[in-house]
């Protein structure tokens, strides 16, 4: 049975017996500079859990083969699914005798386990590791009391899609602020060209806060501050409502997405066709064209384009006279702040090969396999090979819209807001609210004390 999320932030601390250290510093693990014994290392192995698909197979193999290759040990994989992450980790971490040596987690799901001493301390390796150089945001969400505990594995950004073609029938133009994106797409529905039923200038789910949360960022406002040494969270703070006005505005006049819709799969009503497909990948229903407007990850260009045959399987091929991309504008004609994606990744302070795990690690943050993640289109940790995502528009565009993002709240109870779907059910609401304010103050009375969790 799944825990329930008001007690899951709490469930983790009491059941992490680890050797943790006021503050959730724990002690690392005793070091040696003694080579590596290959032989004596054929018997062992370390496990490494890999959040969801975007580790590619060629990357996998690489880290397999490497690491036998450098300490004469074994690396296992392990893919685990985003929707129970959070509750296997609160699992397996506490047990030395089945926890995951390594493991990808979400850069939001971090806080709540560095906090209570889930993982090991990697300060000594974190110049080793690229220091300064790595994504100061997500180095920030893995660190407590500037320990850090888990450091980024890779990045993603957000940006806009459109139907170049809808946009042109329409007479609009590409925004470059804030104020033009939002009032081009309210256009685009209201002319709606093709007279397509449903149709979205801007496909945005009504419990989509992932992507939602820019329209905040964008005027200054945030999901939840520090104060002293509480968490409150500030969706009642002026700035956050000016943006949650113009989300409302959206709602309203550009999008005819779902009420319950989250951030999955919107490129499917972006193409002119396609199917919607189950965990297993089997189709359980079909899309056609109805939006002109999308946000996703820059990865979702893969699913977005004409239908063609590679080696015999379905796939998308980008069709520049189709398709188009620009990063979603700020108010002063910069990009807006989105929510930055990606994982973060750590050691298991219960490993029972701490100096193996760290060996990985020197494998992962190294030049090669940094620059292999870009290479694939996932956002290096170490922003000196940021080059490695290439130079062409999804590149530029990944980069640009990079600069600005942020992470959520570095609270230690954050996983116990988003596991609990708070914000979908906040965001859900949003449409059809008469007093924004109210309903923004109801939520923070609500979240304050998660976001304190530990």
């Amino acid at each position: 049975m799944k825990k329930t999320l008001l007690s899951l932030a709490a469930t983790v601390a009491a059941s992490v017996a680890l050797t943790a250290c006021a503050g959730g510093s724990s002690t690392p693990a005793p070091t040696s500079d003694a080579p590596l014994d290959k032989e004596a290392n054929a018997s062992k192995s370390i496990t490494l859990w890999l959040a969801g698909g975007d580790t590619p197979d060629e990357l996998r193999t690489y880290l397999k083969d490497t690491f036998k290759e450098q300490t004469g040990a074994t690396l296992k994989i392990e893919e685990q699914g985003w929707g129970d992450l959070v509750t296997k980790m609160t699992t397996a971490l506490p047990d030395a005798n089945n926890t995951p040596d390594v493991v990808e987690m979400g850069n939001t799901q971090s806080p709540t386990f560095t906090n209570i001493g889930a993982f090991l301390d990697l300060s000594d390796m974190y110049e080793e590791l690229g220091g300064a150089d790595l994504i100061p945001s997500f180095v920030e969400a893995g660190s407590v009391d500037g320990a850090k505990f888990t450091l980024p594995y890779y990045a993603g950004s957000r940006y806009m899609f459109n139907r170049k073609d809808l946009w042109e029938e329409a007479g609009v133009q590409t925004p470059t602020t804030l104020d033009e994106f939002n009032t081009a797409v309210k256009t685009i529905t209201e002319k709606n060209p093709r007279d397509i039923k449903n149709f979205s200038g801007f496909f945005l789910g009504g419990q989509d806060w992932r992507n939602g949360v820019s329209w905040i960022f964008a005027n200054g406002g945030d999901l939840a501050k520090k104060d002293g040494d509480q968490w409150v969270s500030t969706l009642a703070d002026e700035n956050t409502l000016k943006g949650l006005e113009q989300l409302q505005d959206l709602y309203k006049n550009a999008s005819k997405a779902p009420s319950d819709a989250k951030d999955v799969t919107p490129w499917l009503y972006i193409n002119d066709a396609d199917q919607i497909l189950d965990e297993e990948g089997k189709p359980t229903g079909k899309t056609s064209l109805s939006a002109a407007t999308i946000m996703a990850p820059n990865w979702a260009r893969w699913s977005i384009g004409d239908l063609t045959k590679v080696d015999g399987k379905d796939a998308r091929e980008w069709n520049d006279e189709t398709f188009g991309i620009f990063a979603l504008p700020g108010n002063d004609g910069n990009p807006a702040p989105v929510l930055a994606g990606g994982s973060n990744i750590g050691i298991s302070a219960k490993s029972q090969n701490p100096e193996l795990s760290k060996e990985l690690m020197r494998i992962i943050f190294s030049e090669e396999y940094q620059n292999m993640l870009g290479a694939n289109g996932l956002g290096p940790a170490n922003l000196k090979y940021s080059s490695s995502l290439g130079d062409d528009q999804f590149a530029t565009t990944t980069i640009e819209a990079m600069k600005n993002s942020k992470l959520t709240p570095a609270a230690p109870g954050w996983a116990a807001v988003e596991t609990n779907l708070v914000l979908e059910e906040f965001f859900g609401k949003i449409e059809s609210a008469t007093d924004l304010k109210a309903l923004a103050e109801e939520y923070d009375a609500k979240i304050t004390p998660m976001l304190n969790l530990k």
